[in-house]
């Protein structure tokens, strides 16, 4: 399970009045809940149950479950708010949360909350994670299990180890440099956000997260870190480091290289774009010029002259140099500010949601 690190502060705009059922100055807001639902029969139902009253949509999106939770759900919720859409094959957790998504941008959903169907999440953190997006301050908040340091220490060491790997290559593809536990699925996006992502192009397997935000940088999205504390109990991850490392270092290394290419030269040419193109030059030509010239003084066995050595050491320095810069531009460009307010809204086509096989409201038949 995950709570809260601390309150996160908030102004009457953010607040929910459970009596009226409202959220206080912020206007008919409606807010969604996705759960992707796969091999979590014993722990959907409960998790229903602990939905507060501030969310009025919930999506169980049953990914080909072998468990039917699904229909699970349906014979024990009668919770109107919850529709059941049911997947004909398995998609993956990004794809279930990608079907949800659709579907909650149909339905008119301002904010959309994803949580995992395995009652890991605690629901009553809902509240602190639409705030920001609901206050014009972020159009995407992820929680983070590293803020505390206390917390940090107490992690098993191949989560804190793994997690920090993943951080840093999703750092580098993303743009986000001030984010980190880019695998945490406890989210929430503004829906007009949602509604502008190419979501047919997002990964649907476990690297659902990290390509996510690099969809979200390409549109200047501002995402938030959210202080949280993780428990951990007797459950196994599903996200084994060793199995998914090359997928997300290839993914990673992808997504970096079209951020670069849209952000520098294809969206936009600056000093940076120069630094990169002359630092990567003058690396490249100092490394092959010394390997040459290593290779030379091997095979002859003679020393290099120093000014062999100085003609291939300059150009990596100053190729070093100028990367340098250049990354420090990078991180000086991080979104700062929330794009939602900007954009005008924009419709889901109808053709997105064909992919669900049946979907239905708890004790009502919406469509088969």
């Amino acid at each position: 399970m995950v709570r809260a690190e601390a309150d996160v502060q908030t102004d009457e705009v953010s607040l929910f009045d459970a009596r009226t059922k409202r959220w206080t100055g912020a206007g008919e807001q409606i807010v969604a809940v996705v759960i992707p639902s796969y091999r979590v029969r014993a722990h959907i139902l409960p998790l229903l149950a602990r939905i507060g009253p501030e969310v009025a949509q919930i999506f169980v999106v049953d990914d080909a479950c072998p468990e039917e939770s699904g229909t699970h759900v349906l014979a024990g919720c009668r919770d109107s708010r919850v529709v059941v859409l049911v997947h004909e094959q398995n998609h993956g957790v990004g794809g279930a949360v990608i079907t949800g998504y659709q579907h909650a941008v149909a339905a008119e959903a301002d904010v959309i909350v994803k949580l995992d169907g395995d009652g890991q999440m605690d629901p009553a953190l809902i509240p602190q994670f639409v705030a920001p997006i609901l206050q014009g301050r972020a159009d995407y908040v992820k929680g983070n299990r590293f803020y505390n340091i206390e917390d940090v220490q107490a992690m098993p060491m191949v989560r804190l180890i793994g997690n920090a790997i993943l951080s840093f290559m999703t750092k580098l593809s993303s743009g986000y440099w001030n984010i980190f536990d880019p695998t945490n699925g406890y989210t929430a996006v503004s829906a007009p956000i949602v509604s502008y992502l190419p979501l047919h192009k997002i990964k649907r397997r476990y690297f659902f997260e990290s390509d996510l935000l690099f969809r979200l940088g390409t549109l200047q999205a501002f995402v938030l870190d959210l202080p949280m504390t993780a428990i951990y109990a007797d459950e196994e991850s599903g996200l084994k480091i060793r199995r998914v490392f090359l997928d997300f270092l290839g993914g990673n290394i992808g997504n970096f290289c079209k951020r670069v290419f849209y952000s520098y030269f294809l969206r936009g040419f600056s000093v940076a774009s120069i630094e990169l193109l002359i630092g990567m030059s003058f690396l490249l030509f100092g490394v092959v010029f010394g390997e040459q010239g290593w290779a030379v003084s091997i095979a002859t066995g003679r020393p290099a002259t120093t000014g062999t050595v100085m003609l291939a050491a300059l150009p990596v320095i100053l190729g070093v140099q100028l990367l340098l810069s250049f990354l420090a531009f990078d991180i000086g460009t991080i979104p700062s500010r929330a794009v939602t307010p900007l954009l005008p809204p924009r419709r889901t086509a109808q053709a997105l949601l064909a992919r669900v096989r049946s979907e239905t409201r708890c004790g009502v038949d919406v469509a088969a």
